[in-house]
């Protein structure tokens, strides 16, 4: 895999589909519909999808995609493949929110080594680039990459007074029962795959996510905070969330810098 190419393509595409969803976003009423799972689906979702899936497929068309919106790409089993989420969050969208986010990664071996996570309505842009560490780069965004910063998690998390971040919109009791035995300084909430990259530039210190989640919710996160020097473990053993699993469903998970000392579950 040439990385300095991926990087470009994927934050091309990204920034491509993020203007697209930010045309519907800013216009007129959308239509809403339910997919077969009862999860929101919009005209931006999938203009987004074909935007992307056809972008990655004509640059690496030797590598298998997996994305959201396309039921077809789901029954395969994998170890090293592109996955994309085009719009994640699409209760924030629906919402008008502003906390949703556009999600490409490459998976090898099981481990979301590159991702794109972009906010197009928070002008928030972070990436792995071609020498795997992760970046935040500031707009205004055009066709080459402008000015960026590396990004880093929390090296020294203090904790006695984390800063932690939970779903907006997936928040319950178990996640609060599980944040509690942390000492907390102050808790941030966050829509999307955002939460990791909070994490990521240290602006957080623990993402636990105790409820159902899709690897291509997850990837581009995953890749953006493992290559900040942060880690995504499974919440029953603390082994490394992999990806490739049968369905693409995670189990539950916690994101967070390395100098956090993790309680057991429960």
């Amino acid at each position: 895999m040439q990385f300095d190419r991926l990087t470009f393509e994927m934050r091309r595409l990204a920034l491509a589909a993020g203007a697209r969803i930010m045309e519907i976003y800013e216009g007129p009423d959308f239509e809403v519909r339910s997919k077969t799972d009862a999860s929101p689906v919009t005209e931006a979702d999938e203009a987004a999808d074909a935007l992307i899936a056809e972008g990655l497929r004509a640059a690496f068309p030797d590598i298998p995609l997996v994305t959201e919106e396309q039921a077809d790409t789901h029954g395969q089993r994998l170890s090293s493949f592109l996955i994309v989420d085009p719009l994640d969050g699409t209760k924030e969208f629906v919402q008008r929110r502003g906390d949703f986010t556009v999600n490409i990664a490459y998976v090898q071996d099981g481990v979301p080594v590159r991702g794109v996570v972009y906010a197009p309505a928070k002008g928030r842009l972070f990436y792995t680039a071609a020498d795997g560490g992760s970046v935040e780069e500031t707009g205004p965004f055009g066709p080459q990459p402008g000015a960026i910063r590396p990004i880093g998690v929390n090296a020294t998390p203090d904790n006695r007074a984390l800063m932690v971040v939970a779903s907006k919109s997936h928040r319950d009791q178990a996640t609060d029962d599980y944040i509690a035995q942390y000492g907390v300084r102050d808790m941030t909430s966050a829509g999307s795959s955002l939460k990791f990259c909070l994490v990521a530039t240290g602006e957080a210190d623990l993402y636990p996510r105790l409820g159902r989640t899709m690897e291509w919710d997850t990837a581009a996160g995953d890749a953006v905070l493992r290559g900040a020097g942060g880690e995504v473990v499974r919440f029953d053993d603390h082994t490394p969330l992999t990806y490739g699993k049968p369905g693409f469903e995670n189990p539950f998970f916690i994101a967070y810098a390395p100098g956090v000392l993790l309680h057991p579950k429960g």
